[in-house]
């Protein structure tokens, strides 16, 4: 009886002990996994975004000075005044002007004619004038070759009889173009009637000249010089019928491109001068800044104004070489500002470049992103801090990034398992600044993922997620 006694005691201090130990082992654990911060392992919706900064600036600037010396005589804008492309914003006394900006006045306007008459189509009185200028001039070719053809053969009797009667008959002819030609002789040149006489008045001249010295030929011995001189009497006056020919095909051909060209390039070296004298909008902008007021002095280089086009507000963000392959074109942006508190306005990606720039042994490109959505709080030089939205992803198992860490050579986060942290290999894919996708490993949704395993769990290869 006794020994029976004695076994049931045993056996009831071992059950007490075994309780016992099992007690405290499970409050061990309970105070041990009460000791981390956990987070489930969950499935949700991911956006992958990129983080940079940078200033905002105007789509366009400009930063206008004076390109020559004077006085100011108006300002037509001020501060915050909108301007379109070409608008006058400051004019400089005319008077205060240098010579060669006032003279450029008078160059514009001769060039302008100039450029007008080449355009001009050519009036039937200039027609008139250059098909008569070829006939006169066929006429001076044939007596030249009549003149070195007499010299070149004796002179017959009947010639000479017929050379003095053409004298005559030409001297009748000349008497009477000057008749015809008196009354219209004090008519303004542009008179028709006085051309038309006065032609024929040079044409009974130049006959009567022609029948005299062909008389005079007849009647004389040709030598060597008079040979030579006729020679080279003809070969002038096929010189001038080539000229005159060319002239009257030049006139119906109208102007040449290179004369209208160069023509248009004397206009606009002037007019290039004569606008020193004012400054112009060079394109659709606000005016940000005004540096002069009438009266002031200005000489060349002095700055005038400064434009800014705020159509359209761009940031410039420094994005590096590891991810700039997932930025593209027309991706949504998120933009906050110190300088507004409370706001987020919006953008998208209107710019990547293809090719990066190297400082330091860094390599960044520079992405433009245009905000859509700014009001008047945003302005250029303000510092942005940009969220580019490279990916949205739905349903994916997702953990936090400060839960990261790296053990072994590959990514893990630790799991409360039978209240210690155990570690469970991941893969991560697309992020955010928060959160991460889990696209391979042994992770399963609703793991207790510990936030802050204790550094011991931690061993060298690399720094954790976000460090």
């Amino acid at each position: 009886m006794k020994k029976v006694v004695g076994w049931i005691v045993v056996i009831v201090l071992l059950g007490g002990g075994f309780w016992a130990f099992r007690r405290y082992r499970l409050q061990t654990q309970a105070q041990s996994a009460a000791a981390y911060q956990t987070e489930a392992a969950r499935r949700g919706a991911l956006k992958a975004t990129i983080g940079a900064t940078g200033s905002v600036r105007a789509n366009q600037t400009a930063v206008l000075v004076w390109q020559t010396s004077g006085t100011i005589e108006s300002v037509a804008v001020e501060a915050g005044d909108t301007v379109r492309r070409g608008d006058v914003l400051a004019r400089l006394e005319q008077t205060s002007l240098p010579q060669n900006v006032i003279l450029a006045r008078a160059d514009l306007v001769n060039a302008q004619k100039a450029l007008d008459d080449l355009l001009e189509p050519p009036s039937e009185l200039a027609l008139a004038q250059a098909q008569k200028a070829i006939a006169d001039a066929q006429k001076a070719v044939d007596d030249a070759q009549k003149r070195l053809d007499s010299l070149n053969s004796p002179a017959r009797q009947v010639d000479i009889d017929a050379a003095r009667a053409t004298v005559v008959m030409a001297r009748d002819k000349l008497d009477k173009a000057q008749e015809d030609f008196a009354p219209y002789e004090k008519k303004p040149e542009d008179n028709l009637r006085r051309a038309y006489f006065q032609s024929r008045l040079a044409d009974a001249q130049r006959e009567y000249e022609n029948a005299v010295a062909r008389l005079n030929n007849l009647l004389g011995t040709a030598n060597e010089v008079d040979l030579t001189v006729a020679q080279a009497n003809l070969e002038t006056a096929q010189a001038q019928l080539a000229d005159a020919q060319q002239t009257y095909r030049d006139l119906l051909a109208g102007p040449d491109e290179d004369d209208i060209a160069a023509a248009q390039a004397r206009i606009d070296a002037a007019q290039a001068t004569v606008n020193l004298a004012r400054l112009t909008a060079p394109f659709d902008a606000t005016v940000t800044a005004v540096y002069l007021k009438p009266g002031d002095q200005v000489s060349p280089g002095a700055t005038a104004f400064r434009l800014d086009d705020l159509s359209r507000l761009l940031v410039d963000v420094e994005i590096s070489e590891v991810d700039i392959n997932r930025v593209k074109v027309g991706q949504p942006v998120v933009l906050t500002f110190d300088a507004v508190l409370g706001k987020e306005y919006h953008g998208e990606v209107v710019e990547v470049p293809p090719v990066g720039q190297v400082s330091q042994g860094v390599v960044n490109f520079t992405v433009t992103v245009e905000l859509q959505d700014a009001d008047e709080e945003v302005k250029p030089a303000m510092t942005a801090a940009v969220t580019i939205v490279v990916s949205e992803l739905d349903d994916v198992l997702l953990v936090p990034n400060r839960a990261v860490r790296f053990r072994e050579g590959e990514r893990v986060v630790y799991v409360l398992k039978d209240g210690q942290p155990q570690p469970v290999p991941i893969v991560l894919g697309a992020s955010s600044e928060t959160y991460s996708e889990v696209v391979g490993g042994d992770l399963q949704e609703g793991d207790l993922i510990v936030l802050n395993p204790p550094s011991q769990f931690e061993q060298q290869g690399g720094p954790p997620f976000g460090r």
